[in-house]
C-alpha cells in the first residue's frame, strides 16, 4: 500500500538541522508508518550555505524566504530549527496556513509568546524537539517510576554541563545574544532539564534561582542554579552552565525515592543506574543496566540486545513516535503545550534569579 507523503520546508541550516534532515530520512527505515517524508525545501540567510546542505541531505529546493515556504500548498510539514527569536512568527504564519509543526527548543523567547503559539497549535498536530525524553535509558526511568519502583519521591537533581561558553570564538553566536536566544544557559541548556524533570517527576511548584554571566558584556545568563519544590512532595535542584570544563555535554539526573533509585547520564547515554532499596541489605548495591533490550522501550526499532545506539535514533524515535500519533489522530508529547509548562519554570527562573526571591508557579 502507498505511504501518505507528507514534505516538509525545514527552516534553518545548522548543526541542529542535519540532525532533523537525517531523522526525516531514516524514520520510515525503524519505524512502520503508513506517511514518508519529503525533503522539499530548505531554507536559511546563507545561500552557499544552504546549497551545500541541500547537496549532503538530499533537499530538492533551497530558498531564503521563510514566509513564501510556509504557506506552499506542496508543503505539508513546517520544520522550525533557528534562532529561538524567530520561532514565534514562523509558527504563527505556519499554524495559521495549517501546517504539520515542529519547533526546537525552548519554543520561545518569553512566556506570553510561548502561550500565544500553542494555542494557534491548537487545531494542527505538534511536536516540541525535547529528543531526549527518546533516550531508551530515560523512557525505561520513566518505566520504573511509573510501576512504582521508586516509591515515593524524596530528590530529583539535575546537571547540564558543557563548556562552549569558554571559547571566545564563540562569543558573538546567536546563542550568546539575548535579541536572538531569549536567554543563555537558561534556555539553551536548562529547558531540557526542565522538561525531563516535569516528564518524570511532574509539576514543579516553586522554586530560588540564580545566575551568572562569567564573559564580560554577553548579555545572556552563561550559568543558573536552582532550588525547586515538586507537586508530589520531593525536593530538586539543577545546575546548567556553558562553564563545566571538563563536560561537553553532560546532560544528568538523579532521583531518589523510597523504594529506589535511577541515575543518568548522556555522556553514557545506552545505561541506566537503578537501585532497589527493597533487596536485603547484604545484597544492596546499584545496578548499571544496559538499556538496549530485550524488553526496553525502543529495543525492536533499533538494532540487537547490546548493540548501543547514538545521538541521532533520539530524534529517529521522536519522529517515530510522532508518526504513529498522527496516524491514531492523538495528541503528541512533548507538544507545544508541554513546552509551555517549560517555559513557565523559565519564566519563574529568570524573575526569581531578577527578584532573588522565591517564585510561584501555582
Amino acid at each position: 500500500m502507498p505511504k501518505q507523503k507528507l514534505n516538509v520546508a525545514m527552516i534553518g541550516a545548522g548543526f541542529i538541522a542535519k540532525a532533523h534532515s537525517n531523522a526525516f530520512q531514516q524514520v520510515g527505515r525503524f519505524f512502520p508508518t503508513p506517511f514518508e517524508f519529503g525533503l522539499r525545501v530548505i531554507c536559511a540567510r546563507n545561500q552557499a550555505k544552504l546549497e551545500v546542505m541541500a547537496s549532503h541531505w538530499g533537499w530538492q529546493e533551497v530558498s531564503t524566504d521563510w514566509r513564501e515556504i510556509v504557506s506552499r500548498k506542496d508543503v505539508q510539514v513546517v520544520d522550525i530549527a533557528v534562532p529561538n527569536a524567530l520561532h514565534g512568527p514562523i509558527a504563527l504564519a505556519a499554524a495559521a496556513a495549517g501546517k504539520i509543526l515542529l519547533c526546537e527548543k525552548p519554543l520561545a523567547v518569553s512566556l506570553e509568546e510561548a502561550e500565544n503559539m500553542a494555542k494557534a497549535a491548537h487545531h494542527v498536530p505538534n511536536l516540541v524537539w525535547f529528543n531526549y525524553r527518546r533516550v531508551p535509558a530515560v523512557a525505561f526511568a520513566k518505566k520504573l517510576i511509573e510501576e512504582g519502583r521508586l516509591g515515593e519521591a524524596f530528590h530529583y537533581r539535575a546537571l547540564y554541563l558543557n563548556q562552549s561558553g569558554n571559547d571566545p570564538a564563540k562569543a558573538s553566536g546567536w546563542r550568546y545574544q539575548r535579541a536572538q536566544a531569549g536567554s543563555g544557559a537558561t534556555g539553551d541548556l536548562l529547558a531540557h532539564s526542565i522538561d525531563t524533570a516535569l516528564y518524570l517527576n511532574g509539576p514543579i511548584t516553586q522554586l530560588f534561582a540564580m545566575t551568572r554571566t562569567f564573559f564580560p558584556n554577553r548579555d545572556v545568563d552563561d550559568a543558573v542554579v536552582l532550588m525547586c519544590r515538586f507537586a508530589n512532595g520531593s525536593m530538586g535542584t539543577f545546575e546548567a552552565t556553558r562553564y563545566g570544563i571538563g563536560c561537553r555535554n553532560r546532560n544528568a539526573f538523579e532521583m531518589n525515592g523510597s523504594k529506589g533509585m535511577v541515575r543518568f547520564n548522556l555522556e553514557d547515554m545506552n545505561w541506566l543506574e537503578f537501585f532497589d532499596a527493597s533487596e536485603a541489605p547484604r545484597f544492596e548495591g546499584s545496578r548499571k543496566i544496559m538499556v538496549t533490550g530485550p524488553d526496553h522501550p525502543y529495543w525492536e526499532n533499533f538494532w540487537k540486545p547490546g548493540h548501543i545506539i547514538g545521538y541521532e535514533h533520539t530524534f529517529i524515535a521522536t519522529l517515530g513516535d510522532f508518526l504513529a500519533s498522527l496516524e491514531r489522530k492523538q495528541p503528541f508529547h512533548p507538544n507545544f503545550d508541554d513546552a509551555v509548562a517549560v517555559q513557565r519554570v523559565l519564566d519563574a527562573v529568570e524573575r526569581s534569579a531578577t527578584a532573588r526571591n522565591w517564585v510561584s508557579l501555582v
